[in-house]
């Protein structure tokens, strides 16, 4: 694969016009848009056409950069790396057929990209690049649906219209983090959270959920934070989808990688910043593809009938 295919067209395309206006981290939740973004990966992406000048000098930094931020600092798993809980049939059905896949990016402002440098560094563009480069012959599309200072009212006010009606194959629901910072009930957000894996499996879409992130803000309410992310992994468990640890595996950047949080984390103490988003990514993309994986070789088959039992 040629080097400029290493980010997508429409990431690349992304970055053009991100570069229109100097792109900067922010640091308010108010500051952000709320409208969704989708990133469509066709099956033989192409590079844009040439931007006159230094527009397009600064486009192929931004390709540069997204291909070799890990040159500074590695993305590195924790030890003995991220267990999967669920598999993902839908996805492995689709792309083993050669359907078009569709996957939302549900949640809050770490899924909208808040602290990113540019829209091509969030974490769904990143994950997006990085599917096609597993799967070079697919057809991808991945929706931004992230609106930041949002918790699980405001998301299942919107699951419909900003989930539901995209047809998903994948769901990937960051919930949790605004409800610790609100002093929200976590029983409460996780019985909210429990409808919404209802109505996500009534669509035939497989799920995964990623809990808060492990960030000083978060870390200052503790004790609400460790029963938010009990109650998620177990939700999780109970029906049988995915879970990817945000705040274990970002625990073991600082706390066993010995990376300070300002490699990860921007000013505010609580949104990643470029490397961060693209870890995290890069994680979560691998734990996916090996799923997909095990349900291509016929590894992790799922039942006919889903056990379940209630919180």
């Amino acid at each position: 694969m040629r080097a400029h295919s290493l980010i997508s067209a429409a990431v690349v395309a992304t970055a053009i016009l991100a570069f229109a206006a100097p792109a900067r981290a922010q640091t308010a939740h108010a500051a952000m848009p709320p409208p969704s973004s989708v990133t469509t990966i066709p099956a033989a992406a192409t590079p844009p056409a040439a931007a006159p000048g230094s527009a397009l000098d600064k486009v192929k930094q931004v390709a540069k950069d997204a291909t070799d931020i890990f040159s500074r600092v590695p993305c590195r798993a924790p030890k003995g790396g991220i267990k999967s809980r669920a598999s993902l049939p839908h996805v492995a059905k689709k792309l083993a057929a050669g359907e078009p896949v569709v996957i939302v990016a549900f949640g809050s402002s770490s899924t909208q990209g808040h602290g990113s440098t540019s829209p091509a560094f969030n974490y769904p563009n990143r994950l997006a690049a990085q599917l096609h480069r597993a799967y070079p012959g697919a057809d991808i599309t991945v929706i931004n649906s992230g609106i930041g200072g949002e918790d699980a009212p405001e998301m299942m006010r919107r699951l419909k219209t900003s989930v539901l009606d995209a047809k998903p194959d994948l769901v990937i629901w960051q919930v949790g983090t605004n409800a610790i910072l609100r002093n929200l009930d976590p029983a409460e957000t996780a019985r909210m959270v429990e409808e919404g894996i209802s109505l996500i499996q009534a669509v035939n879409s497989d799920l995964v959920l990623v809990d808060p992130q492990y960030a000083p803000r978060v870390n200052e309410r503790g004790e609400n934070a460790g029963r938010m992310i009990k109650l998620l992994d177990k939700i999780a468990e109970l029906r049988r989808v995915g879970f990817f640890p945000r705040f274990e595996v970002m625990r073991d950047w600082h706390e066993t990688q010995a990376l300070p949080f300002d490699n990860f984390v921007i000013a505010d103490g609580l949104h990643m910043n470029d490397w961060g988003y693209a870890c995290f990514a890069q994680l979560l993309g691998d734990d996916i593809i090996k799923s997909v994986g095990k349900i291509q070789r016929g590894v992790d088959v799922p039942a006919n009938v889903t056990a379940y039992r209630p919180m």
